[in-house]
Parts: C-alpha cells; sequence; structure tokens
C-alpha cells in the first residue's frame, strides 16, 4: 500500500471529478493521503473534503506563495484551528525564494511563527523550500524540537543529512521521474531509504508520463517505481518503506483511532 504524503485533494481541478479520482488511487493501492491547506479561507474546505472521504488527512498552514493573502490574525486563528480540528500537521508553510515580489522577511515572520506552532502542540511540519533550503534548516534549528517533511526536496545531499539530523524528512515527487533532474536522483539513490516520503503534489507536478496534463494521487505508483529503479530495490520494498515513514512522522494510526472514537 502507498500513501501520498503531499496532495491538494481540495483544489478546484478536482471539483468535477473528485469521487473518480479517489477512487483511482485506491485502485492503485494510494490508501491514504495528506491534504495540506495553502491560505486560511482554504481551512474549511480542506477539513470538509477530508472529513468526506476515508483516508484523507488535513494540514493547515499559510504558504509562502499566498503572501498576499495571509494577515497577522491568521496565525492566532491557525492556533484555535489546531486546537479545534486536530491536524495531523501544521502546513503548507515555508519559503520561497524563487517567486519574485516575495518578500523574504515577511515569510520568515509567517514560517516561524508556524514553526514555533508545530514546536508548541507537537505536531509535524510540511515545508515548502524552493531555493530555500539552507535558510529552511537554520530556521527549524532556530526553534529547535520539530519534525516534518520538506516537500518537493531538490537540495544536496549534504542538505538531505541536515535535515534528517533535524528529524525531516524528504518528500519525492514528479520531478525524480525526469532524467535531467541528476542531482535529485543521486540524492534519492544515495540517501537512507528511511528519509524518503513520496508525495504527488496533485494537481501539480506531474511525472514525465504525463507531462503538462493534471496530477492525480494514482500516479503515486510511478513515482514508487522510479525511485525503486534508482535504488535497485523492488518497488514493493519502497512503497512498504515510504508508506510506514509517512506513518511515523504522522502518526496516522493515532489519528485515524482519534477520528473514529469522535
Amino acid at each position: 500500500m502507498l500513501v501520498d504524503s503531499h496532495c491538494h485533494l481540495d483544489a478546484a481541478p478536482f471539483d468535477a471529478d473528485r469521487l473518480d479520482v479517489l477512487q483511482r488511487a485506491l485502485a492503485g493501492s494510494v490508501c491514504r493521503q495528506i491534504v495540506p491547506a495553502t491560505t486560511a479561507d482554504r481551512w474549511p474546505r480542506v477539513r470538509d473534503t477530508c472529513a468526506s472521504h476515508p483516508g484523507l488527512h488535513a494540514a493547515y498552514g499559510l504558504h509562502p506563495m499566498f503572501l498576499a493573502d495571509h494577515l497577522p490574525a491568521h496565525l492566532n486563528l491557525l492556533q484555535a484551528w489546531i486546537e479545534a480540528e486536530r491536524p495531523v500537521a501544521i502546513g503548507e508553510c515555508g519559503l520561497d525564494f524563487h517567486v519574485e515580489g516575495l518578500a523574504r522577511d515577511r515569510q520568515s515572520s509567517f514560517f516561524e511563527a508556524q514553526l514555533r506552532l508545530a514546536a508548541e502542540f507537537e505536531l509535524p511540519v510540511i515545508v515548502h523550500a524552493r531555493k530555500a533550503v539552507d535558510a529552511v534548516i537554520s530556521a527549524i534549528r532556530t526553534v529547535g524540537g520539530l519534525s516534518g517533511i520538506v516537500h518537493s526536496f531538490s537540495g544536496s545531499e549534504q542538505q538531505a543529512r541536515q535535515l534528517a539530523d533535524q528529524g525531516f524528512l524528504l518528500g519525492i515527487g514528479g520531478p525524480v521521474t525526469y532524467e535531467r533532474a541528476q542531482r535529485l536522483r543521486r540524492t534519492v539513490a544515495n540517501v537512507p531509504l528511511e528519509w524518503l516520503v513520496l508525495e504527488t503534489d496533485a494537481p501539480d507536478q506531474p511525472d514525465s508520463g504525463i507531462r503538462g496534463q493534471r496530477n492525480e494521487p494514482a500516479r503515486l505508483a510511478v513515482i514508487a517505481q522510479a525511485v525503486a529503479e534508482l535504488r535497485g530495490l523492488a518497488p514493493a520494498e519502497v512503497a512498504a518503506a515510504t508508506s510506514a515513514n509517512v506513518e511515523r512522522i504522522f502518526r496516522l494510526a493515532k489519528a485515524e483511532r482519534e477520528s473514529s472514537a469522535a
């Protein structure tokens, strides 16, 4: 069985056929999905999407690419949502130094505040780190006592090791299927399997087999196959190990017990 550690199933591109997407995911052995929110106004939609279908787990956060939508008051609101909704993680949050016009100081303020909330509530963090891996590592170290996943990891083996030392796993998705992604493919081949989790980031980041098309969770098997080939392993071994890593970091068994009891 596979676990998609990062999928935006609440997104509008799935509105017309969300149930079909879920059925295709299950047919492809994707049994659980983590659905991170990006802005405060998306939190209710993520909650309702996850509540409507088994195997979906919500995370709430403030994404750096939507910086213009965030208000300082949203951080207090996020604390209230965590207390009321008991998500499996805080996120998607982080830093993006690739997109022009996103004030780095303001990004850092929102990111570090969310890291502090994660430490307070003992929750893992789902981190966006585009051209900002070193800055993300520095912020994680500053707050301390954290764990989580760096989504769509694209850094070096050295950065991967630094993140692992801080309790963070590496989210591997569609980019690993492209032969031009040589550094990423070397990192995936060489680091311990215990550091890796699989993701689709659907509807974004399609793998090379559906380049330019809408991505969906059923494509996670393609990611597992690519990782298996790079490491010389059977896809089932990669699936079992990476799914166990997601289960561990998000404490999914505990979350599902609490959800059932409620």
